[in-house]
């Protein structure tokens, strides 16, 4: 937390708010908005983009704390949640959700600053986790047009992968495309045909 950063507090109590600022301002220069209800949160957080948002919450219902983290956008920043009360479901529920930390009983001064830390940093490794599944399935997707295409290439001039292959690359580079995309040509033309 060295860089300078827009936070957004969810506490509807005033004097836990206020001990959530200070800590806050004791961790750095950021800048801190406090939300003391809950209603248009989406919205309101949306608008105002923060770098991370800290949830603290007395004893959260399912409900509560689901529509709470969704509507903080945990997929697209981090999440801190401070709960006094929890359960294993409760727990399961907030970290499915994508909350980057969960802490039960732990909102104290000291402890915010490293658990804001934990919580960036478990958001960027997920984050990079999802672009790396992403780009797998991509390529996965990718794979099997290019084979599909290829099968379809052998059985119509009766020659081998490696063959196929070699027409599908240079037609490619014969059109600037990428391989993909006459394979995927190549696949279309034979399902209208077929």
């Amino acid at each position: 937390m060295s860089q300078r950063l827009n936070i957004i507090v969810v506490e509807r109590d005033r004097d836990r708010a206020l001990l959530i600022v200070d800590a806050l301002r004791e961790a750095g220069d950021h800048r801190i908005h406090v939300l003391g209800d809950e209603s248009g949160l989406s919205r309101r957080i949306a608008d105002s983009k923060p770098d991370l948002v800290l949830i603290d919450l007395a004893s959260p219902s399912r409900d509560v704390l689901e529509e709470l983290a969704l509507a903080s956008g945990p997929m697209d920043r981090p999440v801190a949640m401070f709960v006094d009360k929890s359960d294993s479901g409760l727990t399961k529920a907030a970290i499915e959700a994508g909350v980057s930390a969960y802490v039960v009983d732990g909102l104290r001064a000291d402890r915010i600053r490293p658990v804001l830390d934990a919580a960036i940093a478990r958001f960027h490794l997920f984050s990079r986790m999802r672009s790396e599944l992403a780009a797998t399935k991509a390529a996965l997707e990718e794979r099997k047009v290019i084979d599909r295409a290829k099968g379809l290439v052998m059985r119509t001039k009766g020659i081998s992968e490696e063959q196929a292959y070699g027409l599908l690359r240079k037609a490619a580079m014969d059109q600037g495309k990428k391989l993909v995309d006459v394979a995927q040509a190549i696949v279309t033309a034979a399902e209208i045909l077929g």
